[in-house]
């Protein structure tokens, strides 16, 4: 990787752990939580051998990973999106020093799915899920660990750490080192100047509605692979020059939404120069500590040291879930305002001015798009941090209601019937 980049490994030790899970294990005896409630693991998983098991789930080398029409393979998912930071260049995000802690209440949680009633450890079995936390409000009522994984692994985020940059965005703002979403990227980064992604307005940003070309998929992912090669293996032209080289605009801003991850990317490049800070150390100092998590997370840096804003954060499954638990307060923790609530509004809801981001309209199952997060279709306001390979967040502010899921394939078209199930009981 270069000397110049620094790849991080950390390893939590064994006395920390059981220091951590004592502690949660008072805390639980104080409150009255069952310790029936605590997490299950399994050494196997649906389809364990396509997925590696017999190979003690490997870890792919990291060169040959994203080549252009070629994905990663079955067998080495399971490894690799559990042990990214030993595979990328990444930067760590320090664990709070003072853990906040779930209390734990065991809960039956029954549902139907193609007319047979089914229960969430089926549902489990059935698809190839390595990790699953359910969680109401200040109480996990439900976490479950398959192919060996456990519950001190980081997994791979995939575009969940998107919203990650919308929320960050949205933090800044209200500090005023962003001074408005009206705002272009190009009047805070110079390198930005003369090009169409610079002078697209930040909030069209996070809309995915820049009008700039970008062919996600098209192509066998032809750009994404571009982006790739340039920004994180690097080249001569360096982050912002891999970023404005795609410079075609094919619409006028905020009037089509078109998914694409590098706009993510701009973004992120314009938080560092806003800032005059890492992702990861704003991240940390803005949200991570203020969330009491448990572990330290760690996101993939490119060839010039800035975070990648489109992929490639990592965090434990319970650290997804306090920062679950922060959306589904709107922003607040234990009565501290840490993401402006205006913001969660914003970033949460379509205005009715930006019909075209309305649920059943923009994206895939009806879904809609607000700031870097997908909107939930109904009338109820619930939103998704969402991603390839079936890893999801999914919030509903009403009832405080969380659920984390990691995976390492995406077809699970019931992980919204089981969601919705789970709205309706706690509800």
């Amino acid at each position: 990787m270069g000397d110049s980049r620094q790849l991080w490994i950390t390893r939590r030790s064994v006395l920390a752990a059981l220091a951590l899970d004592s502690v949660r294990r008072s805390a639980n005896a104080e409150s009255g939580a069952s310790s029936d409630g605590d997490p299950i693991f399994s050494p196997t998983g649906p389809n364990a051998d396509l997925f590696g098991q017999g190979e003690g789930y490997p870890i792919k080398d990291p060169w040959l990973w994203h080549q252009p029409g070629a994905p990663l393979e079955p067998k080495y998912r399971v490894g690799a999106f559990s042990h990214g930071d030993e595979i990328f260049a990444s930067r760590k995000i320090p664990a709070a020093s003072s853990p906040w802690l779930f209390k734990r209440h065991q809960v039956d949680i029954q549902y139907f799915y193609r007319g047979r009633a089914s229960s969430v450890v089926e549902y489990m079995s059935r698809h190839p899920v390595t990790g699953l936390l359910i969680i109401k409000d200040n109480q996990i009522i439900f976490e479950r660990y398959q192919y060996g994984r456990k519950d001190r692994d980081r997994f791979f985020s995939g575009s969940i750490v998107k919203s990650i940059i919308g929320m960050l965005v949205g933090i800044a703002v209200a500090e005023d080192a962003i001074n408005s979403v009206d705002d272009t990227p190009d009047q805070y980064v110079p390198g930005f100047k003369g090009s169409e992604y610079g002078k697209t307005p930040i909030r069209d940003l996070l809309h995915m509605a820049s009008g700039v070309e970008f062919r996600e998929g098209e192509d066998g992912g032809r750009d994404l692979n571009r982006l790739w090669i340039d920004m994180i293996r690097g080249s001569s032209k360096g982050t912002i020059g891999s970023i404005v080289q795609f410079d075609r605009r094919v619409a006028p801003p905020g009037t089509r939404w078109f998914y694409a991850s590098i706009e993510s990317d701009v973004l992120g490049v314009t938080l560092r120069y806003a800032t005059n800070s890492t992702a990861s150390d704003y991240l940390h100092q803005k949200v991570w500590t203020q969330i009491g998590a448990e572990s330290d997370a760690s996101w993939m840096i490119d060839a010039q040291g800035f975070e990648v804003a489109h992929t490639h954060f990592n965090a434990v499954l319970r650290d997804y879930g306090r920062l679950g638990r922060l959306l589904a307060h709107d922003g607040a923790w234990e009565g501290r305002q840490i993401i402006p609530l205006q913001w969660m509004m914003d970033a949460t809801k379509a205005r009715k001015s930006d019909g075209y981001l309305a649920p059943g309209r923009s994206g895939p199952q009806s879904f809609g798009y607000g700031y870097l997060i997908w909107l939930l279709p109904g009338s109820r306001r619930q939103f998704a941090l969402w991603s390839d390979f079936g890893n999801r967040i999914l919030v509903d502010p009403i009832s405080k209601l969380v659920m984390v899921q990691t995976a390492v394939e995406s077809a699970q078209d019931e992980v919204m019937h089981l969601w919705s199930a789970l709205v309706g009981q706690f509800s």
